[in-house]
């Protein structure tokens, strides 16, 4: 049986680190792991409070998809783990500027605060979205 998977992998987004992908596509969409603030050129946390850890989240993200193909306008999905849930309007004003920039739909998304995180990051973020 033969399967429409495809594992994808970029250098300029942190590496997978354990026995996971970066992201699989399945027909025209990919499913991004959550990624936390990892610098990928030294896989360490960056410094710097929620916004700083959003972008970089969210510039790999951007990462990943464009090696796919993709972009994060295409985004239909996204999940937010926040570490402080006080943090969500920083977040969300960085969030904005990404994923919903003037003409852009956002995608569905799903926001919760967890008591821990990686590496004990403050944020993490996973992403579904099409290939066009």
């Amino acid at each position: 049986m033969s399967s429409s998977r495809t594992i994808l992998a970029t250098p300029a987004a942190p590496a997978a680190i354990g026995p996971y992908s970066q992201a699989v596509r399945v027909g025209n969409l990919i499913f991004t792991s959550g990624q936390i603030p990892l610098d990928p050129a030294t896989q360490q946390v960056v410094s710097g409070a929620i916004a700083e850890q959003t972008e970089q989240v969210l510039k790999n993200l951007s990462a990943i998809l464009e090696s796919a193909g993709s972009s994060l306008a295409h985004a239909v999905k996204a999940t937010v783990f926040l570490k402080d849930f006080n943090d969500f309007a920083a977040m969300n004003a960085v969030y904005g500027r990404y994923l919903a920039p003037e003409g852009v739909q956002p995608p569905a998304r799903t926001t919760v605060e967890v008591s821990r995180l990686p590496k004990d990051v403050l944020v993490e973020i996973d992403l579904v979205a099409e290939v066009l």
